[in-house]
């Protein structure tokens, strides 16, 4: 019996000491990778070309709605991260174990918007660690409101809208600060799957995904849930 569970101990060790040096190589590939990425296009380059974009959207035209439904539905704990919720990462494993493939990222805000910027939507694991050393790299040079910002202009909304602006105004015909809470918080939902969630595309899907994000703002605190409520029956308003 001792041999056995010897046995059985020295193949989890030989296992662990695989599935380390595996990391390893995976966070190696994606240092290069992210090296490689900041010294072709500095960061402060690239978000000098996204300032740049018509229809650039600044957060202070943006209702204070709109920017709590983004953070509870994409990265509640936002403001207090370095760019990496490793929270997230071990949910996001856990649950790709569960599925069997590489499901889920755990992505940040920050993350996301350095896939958008850098990298592709490959998901493999030297992408990944490369978008968590790009994000990380973006969280010493940006206050959390810059990358927000960022964010909310690096995002796609569906039908040629990669800011919040053009969003908008393609789908309610307003401004940012124009539109309700029901509005800013079915617009909030979109970026997660824009080709589904866009409201042109269909509406039923859209309010499937708003209910989602409402849910994550009572969650989060950001709502109540009479507040909640209040907002899904102010649709026809």
């Amino acid at each position: 019996m001792k041999k056995f569970i010897f046995f059985i101990l020295k193949i989890l060790i030989a296992a662990l000491i695989f599935g380390a040096f595996i990391i390893g190589f995976f966070i190696l590939k994606g240092q290069v990778m992210f090296q490689d990425a900041l010294k072709e296009h500095p960061i402060e380059e690239k978000v000098a070309e996204i300032r740049a974009k018509d229809n650039y959207t600044y957060l202070e035209e943006v209702p204070q709605v709109y920017k709590d439904a983004v953070v509870a539905v994409e990265d509640h704990r936002f403001y207090s991260h370095n760019g990496v919720d490793n929270f997230a990462i071990v949910a996001a494993i856990i649950n790709n174990l569960n599925q069997g493939k590489l499901y889920q990222g755990g992505s940040t805000i920050t993350q996301q918007i350095c896939k958008n910027v850098y990298f592709s939507q490959d998901r493999t694991l030297e992408r990944k660690f490369a978008e968590m050393f790009m994000a990380m790299e973006f969280e010493k040079l940006y206050s959390k409101d810059e990358i927000l910002e960022i964010y909310i202009n690096t995002c796609f909304y569906g039908n040629n809208c990669d800011t919040l602006k053009e969003a908008t105004r393609l789908y309610y015909d307003k401004e940012p600060m124009e539109l309700t809470d029901y509005e800013a918080i079915l617009i909030a939902g979109i970026p997660n799957a824009p080709s589904l969630y866009n409201p042109i595309h269909s509406m039923e899907l859209a309010k499937q995904r708003q209910k989602q994000v409402l849910i994550a703002m009572v969650d989060e605190g950001f709502l109540t849930k009479e507040e909640k409520d209040r907002i899904l029956q102010s649709e026809s308003e």
